[in-house]
């Protein structure tokens, strides 16, 4: 990707937090930028407008923000007129050799649990005397992160599988696999196509650590020919990371490897839930293959405590456990959620991303005591129920009149609340883990779970 980018017409696509960052960084190096956003119709110092606005000849390049389909008409106009389609990733790449030449790139992907193990590797790196941030999908783009003042030794990038998908020249010194279970098949119109995207980080490392405990990680990475970490939850054999007893051992990162090195005690992954679990040796992996000692690593795991809306406890009280984990935005994670409870309040619901229920509910169903549904697709969960478990009441739900995205009212949570509280007796845990995504009536997963927290305080109040 060129650097020099004075008198370039590009044609950025998205006024969201990638394409602002993109467009600043490209106008500040000489480029013409102009925004193509169908729901933002101004940004102080660009030109916006509708995408239906644009004739793709008329610009150099087109900037393509993560979430933008492929199909999209400016994106085919672009590939069929041969104009250059760049994204935010690789642009940071491209600026690095500048900025940045002896800043290293490590990188992780997964349907579930990325956000925690970017932030806790980064953590084990800071412990090792590595200056090192978490970036890309977890919140700050990577773009900011080469261009900060700080100059980091080491960026650890959170990718999802739209980022992934439209990479093509950033690499990376080790990279890791967490796990693969169908999400986002709207974007993708597949599993198959979803799951390649997420496979294709392998495409740019050399080393990778993968989890030897998802069979599609297995099966997707069998034939790859770098080198492989893997780490697992059962005894570890040579060559893993993995769990004895009740420790996290390395037999992979050591000098021996029928030798096992301790890392932490599984006690000290907050919370200790096997998924949980399972990311710290993730992470570990990661901040092994760039030197980093057990001991750091275990400091960085007692210190470190995961982002809010992951199976947050909101509160204890009269024998019951209200828990926020509004973060579970596909069945994958809700699953993981409700595996860690013995009977579960469930509230779920949302925009379903073209995902299916059907695992999930034949996978948790002697957890659920009771489900309460809202959203665009709950629908998709309460009909699994009723087919898997009619024994368990389902509620379902709807939004009053006060109610808006957005607005004052709390109403809808409130409502679910209610119901919940009013089923919930001591021994349950009243479990936000939606399986869905929240645009439908909240503004983000953040929104859905903090709503659903004030609601959670005012009923217990």
């Amino acid at each position: 990707m060129p650097i020099n980018f004075s008198g370039q017409r590009i044609l950025t696509l998205g006024a969201g937090v990638t394409g602002l960052v993109v467009a600043r960084s490209l106008s500040k190096r000489g480029a013409l930028i102009t925004i193509a956003d169908d729901q933002v119709s101004a940004v102080d110092g660009f030109d916006v407008a509708p995408s239906k606005s644009f004739d793709v000849k008329n610009f150099d390049a087109i900037m393509v923000s993560p979430g933008w389909k492929p199909d999209h008409p400016l994106i085919t106009d672009a590939m069929s007129a041969g104009i250059k389609i760049m994204n935010e990733i690789d642009l940071a790449w491209s600026l690095r050799a500048d900025l940045a030449p002896k800043q290293r790139w490590i990188a992780l992907t997964g349907t579930n649990g990325k956000t925690s193990t970017v932030e806790l590797t980064a953590a084990m790196l800071r412990e090792g005397g590595i200056s090192a941030v978490a970036c890309g999908n977890v919140g700050t783009t990577v773009l900011e992160c080469v261009e900060s003042a700080e100059n980091y030794d080491v960026l650890v990038l959170e990718l999802s599988s739209f980022q992934l998908h439209w990479l093509s020249e950033a690499t990376f010194m080790a990279v890791a696999v967490l796990n693969i279970a169908p999400d986002h098949v709207d974007w993708h119109g597949d599993f198959e196509s979803y799951a390649a995207a997420k496979m294709s980080i392998l495409d740019r490392a050399s080393t990778a650590v993968f989890n030897a405990d998802d069979p599609e990680v297995l099966t997707r990475s069998a034939h790859w020919q770098g080198r492989k970490v893997f780490f697992t939850l059962d005894t570890p054999k040579p060559g893993e990371i993995g769990v004895v007893e009740e420790l996290l051992v390395d037999r992979a990162l050591v000098a021996d490897p029928q030798e096992a090195a301790m890392i932490a005690e599984v006690i000290e992954v907050v919370p200790t839930v096997p998924h949980c679990v399972s990311n710290a040796l993730a992470a570990a992996g990661l901040a092994r293959a760039l030197g980093v000692d057990h001991e750091s690593i275990r400091r960085a795991i007692k210190n470190f405590k995961p982002g809010r809306h992951r199976i947050e406890t909101i509160l204890e009280k009269d024998g019951v456990t209200w828990i926020d984990d509004s973060k579970a935005t596909n069945p994958h994670a809700a699953a993981a959620s409700l595996l860690g409870t013995l009977s579960a309040i469930w509230i779920a619901g949302g925009l379903a991303k073209g995902a299916q229920m059907d695992k999930l509910v034949e996978r948790c169903k002697s957890r659920i005591k009771a489900a309460i549904l809202i959203g665009t697709d709950r629908e998709l969960i309460a009909a699994e129920l009723r087919r898997n478990v009619p024994e368990v009441e389902v509620i379902c739900i709807d939004a009053d009149s006060a109610y808006v995205k957005g607005g004052t009212s709390n109403s809808l949570m409130e409502a679910v609340v209610s119901a919940a509280k009013s089923r919930a007796i001591a021994g349950d845990t009243v479990l936000l883990a939606p399986a869905c995504a929240s645009m439908d009536q909240f503004i983000s997963y953040a929104d859905r779970g903090d709503r659903f927290a004030a609601a959670v305080m005012k009923e217990n109040s």
